[in-house]
């Protein structure tokens, strides 16, 4: 995978911030009281805000930043964890998709349809990928695996109605901002990746085949190295000890033959007749 495509899926990925931008601008142009905890993400693109067509291009553009970053950082999900993770952040960005189309006022069948596929895309989403970039850092995928904790339980609260706690704008606004923040938080590290990995000759700017492993996978592929050193060093050592043996064995065995052969030996090299 080259460095250069790393690098746009993480700006594709980090760049999923701008939905938070938008939806300040749409909540302070709303027409009347808005509130995040009582009134939910969708108002924000109906009839009622002056910014819904702003709001609603926000929504199509986080749902071609999620699959583009899905679309480019494919090679890097790995195992089973990485494909279930693009498949199910592919789901969300058909969710969020459909939301940005099909605004509540308008179709709220499809509308309802991808706002849940969105939400639970996004939490389950996050703990695959989580599972997927572990073995790269092992407290990205800590981070990644609560935030999708977060907004899967939140999900569930939400469809089930239950938001007597948060509100029903706070708890859809648990459930949905897990993602940005997760695929932004993604994004940084692997854009660090980037930077800190040398390429695999110098010019072609492929990432060597020890990217993908994290420091602990290092330092025990270091550690059985040295071990298997060690080990070959002391069957050497055991090997020349073993012909120094041999070798004394041998000159023993010669000068006690000549020593018996010899009539001009000394006595108590001869056997007594």
């Amino acid at each position: 995978m080259t460095s250069t495509r790393l690098r746009w899926g993480a700006c594709a990925w980090l760049l999923t911030l701008q939905f938070f931008v938008v939806e300040t601008i749409a909540q302070l142009r709303f027409q009347g009281p808005y509130s995040r905890v009582d009134d939910v993400i969708s108002d924000l693109g109906t009839s009622a805000s002056r910014a819904a067509q702003l709001m609603n291009a926000s929504f199509v553009a986080q749902a071609a930043l999620i699959l583009g970053g899905v679309l480019l950082l494919r090679p890097a999900l790995r195992a089973t964890a990485g494909r279930v993770a693009t498949v199910l952040l592919a789901l969300a960005a058909a969710g969020v998709l459909l939301v940005g189309v099909f605004p509540s006022d308008g179709n709220g069948a499809l509308h309802a349809t991808g706002a849940v596929v969105h939400l639970v895309g996004s939490g389950i989403g996050l703990i695959a990928l989580a599972y997927a970039l572990r073995p790269r850092s092992e407290v990205l995928g800590t981070t990644l695996a609560a935030l999708g904790l977060i907004g899967t339980a939140a999900t569930i609260l939400f469809v089930a109605g239950v938001t007597g706690y948060l509100g029903e704008g706070g708890t859809e606004r648990a459930a949905a901002y897990a993602l940005p923040l997760g695929l932004a938080l993604t994004g940084v590290s692997l854009w660090r990746l980037v930077g800190t990995t040398p390429t695999a000759d110098g010019a072609d700017g492929e990432t060597p085949s020890a990217a993908g492993h994290s420091a602990r996978e290092e330092r025990a592929r270091a550690r059985a190295e040295r071990a298997q050193r060690e080990r070959e060093r002391d069957e050497a050592l055991e090997a020349a000890a073993g012909r120094r043996t041999d070798d004394a064995g041998t000159r023993d065995d010669e000068e006690s033959s000549g020593d018996a052969d010899d009539p001009w030996a000394a006595p108590g090299g001869r056997r007594a007749d």
